[in-house]
């Protein structure tokens, strides 16, 4: 399945601006922008710089406007829409074809018999982005312009330009831009083309993605320089904006140097299949290198090799409960245990009374450390790790951390996460406080608090006691401690049992009782490695998610027949907090039913359907890659993050699942 557009969705303003493109640098900087060239988010832009990897990411070339003079007539090839709503001019309508080679957005513009065809890739481990042009036909020469718009602000930000001045001056082979004094410096540069230095502010760029979450929707952008090259038919033009002030400016060596360092991705997940695996469809080989754009450095004073996990993009930092969810699908599932082990290692130097890090803020390096259930995925992910690799080693580096997480949850932490002695439960919460991955909170506002004891934190905790039974074992230490609470757990489990609607409450012994209301939370007592329902139990909860919460992208995170169901996700913060949880689909969520229905139905044919549509929604939104969330009700229109970690670990690692069951040994 070959990702390619034409004129019928290039040609077309309303369903080329609503598919975007994606490139990244492994440090957490980006470029990304939609298919049409016109920018609809603060956070497009042709160099979102990571300063202070992985974090200060700031916007440093928003675009780069072109223009051809081909036979005497002028084509504008760029595409704007400022805040009057008119779109001037309109560039997408020369755009032949658009597709993905590999993660690199290829376009093709049509000026009469002259054939322009433009790539945008990054390289890896820098701040610096590659534009480069290629006349691919054409019957005389064509003259190729290129205006250069700069910024210099937070990615979560916006520019009103103020009479703002920035330094710009010329160098060897292009522009220097410095925003301010204490700045870093832009340098915009090619490999053949002339540069004139310009300062020019262009006000009103209309974000209309912005709008539609209620934020501000219009910003300024500097025109900082002009670049202008004849191109002869065969010819190209390297455009480079980076943070370094010599990069490569060999366009063809970057390319080739991108293309191996992907297909290198490529033959790893390749080779660590089985010999009997079939020939992978491309749409999982395109969620093979969408699943390299989430894992970026975190250098540390002790490691300067660490590793962690982007949430998503274009908004999201590394998440301690997203990393560990998404680390078996992003790493193990494409042979890259290494990576794997470097995340573990760096994880477990920021464990703090027992708990992992729920986020790490874009500004500073304190960790927050709101979360009850990401330190319980910790133990999912080493577990996962060590059945692929038999790191022995690694488990008894480990281990005194391990006892640590299950020593601080047994006599109690921070936000009240205790075991209750009663039942061998876990307790989370208290006011003003969201622990779980339904976290939403709007001031003082928690959308959904679920303090008690929430479903999924107590099937991670009957888990983790499994494997810390497990580890003991393999490492010769005494084990009958982490049995006992297992069992102690696994038989207090049943309590979770709703004898009226046959499944599971969702939050036992809350504020209000015990919480009936149908979410999806309950799948994961099924689809984790230790499951403490009955096989009786394990089918009824599939079935009513199925039955109810089952759409093609994912699960809803609350059932259509509850009152406070939202069907769509939109508007300002409040009212996208507001149905974040309560009835949004999440994508991440199609994996762990995949496995549940697995383990009950053992019909690998019939589970890999359910993984087929996200096949299609490569074609959508994030192209090439998965999204956040979808609304809850048809047409279910993909929605948040265009490119989110964990939708694309479980769907790998759910596929994975199926092609197991469906290989011979």
């Amino acid at each position: 399945m070959c990702i390619e557009f034409g004129r019928e969705i290039c040609g077309i303003l309303y369903t080329a601006e609503t598919r975007e493109w994606l490139v990244t640098n492994g440090i957490s900087g980006y470029a990304s922008g939609t298919i049409a060239g016109l920018l609809t988010r603060r956070y497009h832009g042709l160099l979102m710089a990571a300063l202070k990897p992985p974090l200060g990411r700031t916007l440093l070339l928003a675009k780069v406007d072109e223009n051809v003079l081909y036979g005497n007539k002028n084509y504008n090839l760029y595409t704007n829409r400022w805040t009057d709503g008119i779109v001037s001019p309109d560039g997408y309508q020369h755009i032949e074809r658009f597709c993905l080679e590999g993660t690199i957005p290829v376009w093709r513009y049509a000026c009469a018999d002259a054939l322009l065809e433009k790539r945008i890739w990054m390289q890896q481990g820098a701040n610096t982005t590659y534009v480069h042009y290629l006349l691919r036909r054409g019957s005389q020469p064509l003259q190729l312009t290129l205006k250069a718009m700069v910024n210099y602000r937070d990615y979560h930000g916006g520019t009103q330009s103020n009479g703002w001045k920035m330094s710009v001056e010329l160098v060897e082979r292009g522009i220097c831009v410095t925003a301010y004094e204490s700045a870093i410096p832009l340098y915009l540069l090619s490999d053949r083309a002339s540069a004139v230095p310009v300062h020019n502010w262009y006000y009103g760029f209309d974000l209309a993605a912005e709008r539609y979450r209620g934020l501000s929707d219009r910003e300024d952008h500097l025109h900082a320089a002009t670049f202008q090259l004849t191109l002869n038919p065969g010819e190209s033009l390297t455009f480079v904006a980076s943070t370094e002030k010599e990069p490569n400016l060999n366009g063809e060596a970057a390319l080739r140097l991108r293309h191996t360092q992907e297909q290198k991705l490529i033959t790893q997940w390749k080779t660590s299949r089985s010999s009997h695996a079939k020939e992978t469809p491309t749409w999982v080989n395109h969620l093979v290198l969408a699943a390299d754009q989430f894992i970026v450095d975190r250098p540390r004073h002790d490691d300067t090799h660490g590793k962690t996990i982007i949430a998503g993009y274009h908004w999201f930092s590394d998440w301690g409960r997203d990393t560990m969810i998404s680390l078996p699908g992003l790493t193990l599932c494409t042979g890259r245990p290494e990576i794997a082990r470097s995340i573990l290692r760096t994880y477990a130097k920021y464990v703090d009374k027992g708990m992992l890090p729920n986020r790490f803020p874009d500004e500073g390096e304190i960790p927050e450390y709101n979360t009850v259930d990401a330190t319980l995925w910790y133990f999912e992910a080493l577990y996962a790790y060590y059945r692929a690799t038999e790191d022995d080693d690694l488990l008894e580096e480990l281990f005194p951390i391990l006892v640590d997480i299950i020593d601080w949850h047994s006599r109690g932490t921070r936000y009240n996460i205790h075991l209750d002695a009663a039942d061998g439960l876990l307790y989370a919460g208290e006011a003003k406080t969201q622990l779980t991955w339904m976290d939403a909170k709007v001031g003082d506002w928690v959308v959904t608090p679920r303090i008690g004891k929430p479903i999924e934190v107590n099937a991670l905790w009957y888990n983790a006691l499994r494997i810390m039974a497990n580890v003991t074992r393999r490492i010769g230490k005494p084990h009958q401690e982490y049995d006992a609470m297992a069992e102690r757990t696994l038989v207090r489990f049943s309590r979770f049992w709703n004898h009226e609607t046959s499944y599971c409450y969702d939050v036992l012994d809350g504020p209000d009782g015990n919480d009936p209301s149908l979410r999806p939370n309950q799948i994961f007592a099924v689809s984790l490695s230790e499951s403490p329902l009955t096989p009786h139990q394990q089918k009824a909860v599939v079935d009513v998610c199925a039955r109810i919460l089952l759409t093609s992208h994912g699960l809803r995170s609350l059932s259509p027949d509850h009152p406070q169901y939202q069907e769509q996700y939109g508007g300002d913060q409040h009212q996208r907090d507001g149905a974040y949880h309560q009835g949004t689909t999440w994508g991440w969520l199609i994996g762990p039913f995949v496995l549940a229905y697995l383990r009950v139905y053992k019909n690998p044919v019939q589970a890999r359907q359910f993984l087929e549509p996200m096949a299609n929604h490569l074609h959508a939104h994030g192209v090439g890659s998965l999204s956040e969330i979808f609304d809850g009700n048809a047409p279910m229109t993909p929605r948040g993050c265009i490119a989110q970690a964990w939708t694309v670990a479980e769907v790998l690692r759910a596929w994975l699942a199926t092609e197991q069951l469906l290989t011979p040994v």
